[in-house]
């Protein structure tokens, strides 16, 4: 009889189980301690998130102003990027005295004034930051979407902000509020969870961007309707007999104290102002960032009246920090020549468009510039405190009535009120 050996049964393999990635975060006070890990992850295409900007900044920061740099990592591959600024923030020191500038103020808004000032002195502390105060736009953070979901990225951010804020009460640095600064509409999945994690989303004036479809100044102009391309040339022949002219590092250097106070004169006056400006700030720029960062200036009797610089960022141009005498202004028609002047040096670079950033809101609009909304969202670390964030924000945010401007033939409107022009 044959042997028929019993079957052995093979031994069963187990099945193979996807590992779960694992998310995690690394903060840093220095951008050079964040080292090559934050440039695997920056994106090219900003400027503003790039070590050699932020260097820069850090060497040379805003009054009061420290940073911080969070990079965030799947396992061990870096896959998104926060900047973070730390500020001392107490709000009657941030709203400027216009009003008690009025011969004659009207009653109720001499009371709006005063009630605003009682409220926002009771805010004093220090306010952690994600985004830049010196920009407009979304240069706060950076996730790649090839490696970290949307959503998933969005909590990453959130639980990373407030172990920011925790690790600084126990070493004595209190940061009972987190700001979130400037993120687009489109951007569902941080707007909404913030906003489930009890951020109060609020709006303050728009981003103004200038889109350049032109070949060329004269198809600027070309574009324009009649009634805006005769204010453009009148403009221009105000500003006869001003000398413009780029600024070198040296000249930059040289005419530092008055660059400054032309700053600081139109500063002082934009109502709302939280960053004062490093004097160096722009002429490390110029030194460190010679091939992105220009600076022009406006002469007249051999005296710096105004300047305006920029900053080439990927395809588009960053109207950057400005100055000008203002007892020049409407005679020369200083700050309108500097927008047009922007408007010829993004189209000259041929740039698909250019921020303006906020403020001056109307008169940006009426050389094309239109406004894209942003939202930022803001939160009290105080439970109790937060449920009143919005009703505060309210008094404290500044407002800018403004009329949309249609400068371009395709587009209509009714005539345009002269004071737009000063």
């Amino acid at each position: 009889m044959p042997f028929h050996p019993c079957p052995v049964s093979e031994e069963r393999k187990p099945a193979l189980v996807a590992e779960t990635p694992t998310y995690r975060h690394r903060y840093f006070r220095s951008i050079h301690d964040a080292g090559l890990d934050w440039d695997r992850v920056a994106p090219a295409t900003d400027i503003f998130l790039q070590r050699a900007y932020l260097s820069i900044l850090e060497k040379n920061p805003p009054l009061g102003m420290r940073f911080g740099y969070l990079i965030f990592y799947c396992d061990t591959d870096p896959v998104g990027v926060a900047l973070c600024q730390i500020k001392y923030f107490k709000g009657d020191d941030n709203i400027q005295e216009q009003d008690r500038q009025t011969k004659d103020p009207c009653f109720f808004t001499s009371l709006s004034a005063w009630f605003k000032r009682r409220v926002a002195g009771q805010l004093a502390a220090d306010i952690l930051i994600c985004g830049n105060m010196l920009l407009t736009g979304e240069h706060g953070f950076y996730f790649d979407s090839g490696k970290i979901a949307p959503e998933k990225a969005a909590v990453l951010l959130e639980n990373a902000l407030e172990q920011v804020a925790n690790e600084s009460d126990r070493s004595g640095e209190r940061m009972p509020v987190i700001l979130v600064k400037d993120i687009a509409p489109a951007q569902q999945r941080p707007r909404q969870h913030l906003i489930r994690k009890d951020y109060v989303e609020f709006e303050i004036q728009p981003n103004m961007v200038l889109h350049l479809p032109f070949r060329s100044f004269d198809d600027y102009l070309g574009a324009m309707s009649t009634k805006y391309r005769t204010r453009a040339k009148r403009a221009f022949k105000k500003a006869v007999g001003l000398v413009k002219q780029e600024l070198t590092l040296a000249e930059i250097e040289q005419e530092l104290p008055r660059l400054y106070a032309l700053y600081r004169d139109i500063a002082n006056n934009a109502g709302f102002n939280m960053v004062d400006l490093n004097e160096r700030y722009l002429l490390a720029l110029k030194r460190d960032m010679p091939e992105q960062f220009r600076m022009f200036g406006y002469y007249l009797d051999g005296q710096l009246v105004a300047f305006y610089t920029v900053i080439l960022n990927g395809s588009e141009l960053e109207a950057h920090f400005l100055g000008y005498d203002k007892t020049h202004n409407h005679d020369r028609q200083l700050y309108l020549n500097i927008l047009y002047d922007i408007v010829r040096i993004g189209i000259d670079h041929q740039c698909s468009d250019i921020v303006f950033a906020r403020t001056a809101l109307e008169i940006k609009s009426s050389i094309g510039a239109i406004p894209h909304n942003l939202c930022c969202y803001l939160r009290h670390r105080n439970p109790l405190v937060n449920r009143f964030t919005g009703t505060l924000l309210e008094y404290i945010k500044p407002v800018e009535e403004w009329l949309p401007r249609h400068p371009f033939k395709s587009e209509s409107e009714p005539e345009m009120d002269e004071a737009v022009t000063a």
